[in-house]
């Protein structure tokens, strides 16, 4: 599956749709979110890192998934207050989407065919699955849920430091 990051877009949290094109140049962490899961409390180290990597070219897009076990079950507004009054998140959220079967959004169907997860399986295995895409909008390197964010620093610096 060819193609950049920069190719695809999404509805952001509020319903617009969003060219993900805006993020060009940028290092970008794409993460699967739910608001009822044991790793919620990553969204804390995910603003962490956009706090501190942001400055130099970083974002962190969040994308509500309701799949593993319906631990994202509000609307898109309780979804965005939530993240905002329990864990202070600025960094852009979308709205909710597949990840896995037939209605698996666009951008995850291309990040699952170039970054495979354990065993060579394609599909997500749960919430919080993180995908690091470099600055020229191509998939570096693919996380697993159990990844704190704070564990992904010295690849944040890495994809950084690489050209465009």
């Amino acid at each position: 599956m060819d193609g950049r990051i920069h190719d695809f877009s999404a509805k952001d949290i509020k319903g617009r749709e969003t060219s993900l094109s805006k993020f060009k140049g940028k290092v970008v962490l794409v993460v699967n979110t739910a608001s009822k899961c044991g790793f919620t409390p990553q969204f804390r180290g995910l603003q962490d890192l956009y706090d501190r990597y942001g400055p130099r070219g970083f974002v962190v897009l969040g994308f509500p998934c309701n799949q593993f076990a319906g631990q994202e079950p509000g609307d898109e507004g309780e979804i965005a207050s939530f993240c905002s009054l329990n864990y202070g998140v600025t960094f852009p959220m979308f709205a909710r989407v597949e990840v896995n079967g037939p209605g698996t959004h666009p951008l995850f169907a291309w990040l699952k065919a170039r970054k495979r997860g354990l065993f060579g399986s394609g599909d997500i295995k749960w919430n919080f699955t993180k995908f690091l895409v470099g600055r020229d909008g191509l998939p570096l390197w693919r996380f697993p849920s159990s990844a704190e964010p704070e564990t992904l620093a010295s690849a944040i610096e890495k994809a950084i430091d690489l050209p465009a």
